[in-house]
């Protein structure tokens, strides 16, 4: 036994494997969008974000040649440059989709009418032609080239700030946070009440209520959608924030009630006892002692609500409805994938915003998680 002393066993060993298979496997995806959130469109189109830190190489979207028209020896001409980068290496170029790679850098094109096009290995090229390019339409380029890594914030500009290209992220995040935090908070204000009252509080029926509690965690959501929003709209909440942090609310009590009370049953009753012999009144020793000592359960519980409330999509349409002013972020990348399916650049800039807010508020509490969750399992 003694030649056994601080070894692991073989299980030991299969479970931090697991885990470190597990954290990678949602590790990778993550920082592969945050990656893909600073890259430009073409990058994102032409390699993978693994990629993104080395030189690419792969065909560019098609240039159209443009330029000021000089006149030289009888010809016209125009000069240029393909890229907009010095670093950008041209492998192969062609005047059509067809054959895109049908030139050499330097090599001369003979397009129709006695115009000629070349273009080197740094992008610049030269039209000439014995007749004025005045009113025609010039010729395009379809280039193989090698591009430098190239990062950009201008995804986030056009997300957070409501241009053209992410219209609406920006006030779909602060709608966003407008239903999440207030969702968030009055679940756990009327929950910790209630939770103290089955906990402590000796009173006709509690034995029932906690029964209840219990059945409606297995309530379908769906199941009270309808009529609910027929109730908010009966008394003149509907379509409103009220309405669906009320809807919120509702549908996070059960579980929110059922965790605080677990908690709160598994503390000291000595502490109780001897804080109502010295006269404190009940809701003295709820703002006193209970609330600072179930902070763990209370932490545990905000995770869960503020993720389920951020990552919603069903009952924020029911209850708020489509229009723009009042779409929150899931809402919105629904829209954006449905309009904008080419703009890998924007779609993944905003599903990194939509997470960001919750990997903060989790990393930020999350060492009280399993603290919260546990309490009262084990007497």
């Amino acid at each position: 036994m003694e030649g056994m002393a601080g070894q692991k066993s073989t299980l030991t060993w299969a479970v931090h494997l697991s885990v470190a298979l597990l954290v990678a496997l949602w590790l990778f995806p993550t920082v592969g969008l945050l990656v893909s959130s600073f890259r430009t469109a073409e990058q994102i189109s032409n390699s993978g974000w693994w990629s993104a830190f080395s030189a690419q190489k792969g065909q560019l979207p098609a240039i159209r040649i443009e330029g000021e028209e000089q006149q030289q020896d009888g010809l016209y001409i125009i000069d240029g440059t393909l890229f907009g980068t010095a670093e950008t290496r041209l492998s192969a170029w062609g005047t059509s989709s067809r054959e895109p790679e049908a030139y050499e850098p330097g090599a001369v094109a003979e397009l129709k009418d006695g115009v000629q096009l070349t273009v080197d290995e740094t992008g610049a090229f030269r039209l000439s032609g014995p007749a004025s390019f005045e009113g025609s339409r010039l010729p395009r380029v379809f280039a193989t080239a090698t591009t430098p890594p190239e990062f950009t914030l201008e995804n986030y500009s056009n997300v957070l700030f409501g241009t053209t290209a992410g219209a609406g992220v920006g006030q779909a995040f602060l709608n966003t946070l407008t239903v999440a935090i207030p969702a968030t908070v009055i679940p756990i204000l009327v929950a910790a009440f209630a939770a103290y009252a089955l906990a402590w509080m000796e009173f006709p029926g509690r034995a029932l209520l906690i029964a209840g509690v219990v059945a409606l965690l297995v309530v379908p959501l769906q199941l009270a959608l309808i009529p609910l929003l027929q109730l908010h709209n009966a008394i003149g909440i509907g379509k409103g924030y009220l309405g669906v942090w009320l809807a919120h609310t509702g549908f996070g009590l059960p579980l929110a009630i059922y965790l605080l009370r677990n908690y709160m049953v598994g503390l000291p009753k000595d502490i109780i006892e001897n804080a109502r012999v010295d006269g404190a009144s009940d809701f003295q020793i709820f703002t006193k002692i209970v609330l600072p000592l179930s902070f763990p359960a209370l932490a545990s519980f905000a995770i869960f609500q503020f993720l389920w409330t951020w990552n919603d999509l069903l009952v924020a349409l029911v209850f708020l409805g489509t229009d723009d002013d009042r779409l929150v972020l899931t809402a919105r990348l629904v829209n954006l994938m449905g309009s904008r399916g080419g703009q890998w650049e924007i779609l993944a800039t905003s599903a990194f915003v939509s997470i960001v807010v919750p990997l903060v508020v989790f990393f930020a509490m999350q060492k009280y998680l399993v603290r919260g969750l546990l309490a009262g399992s084990v007497k």
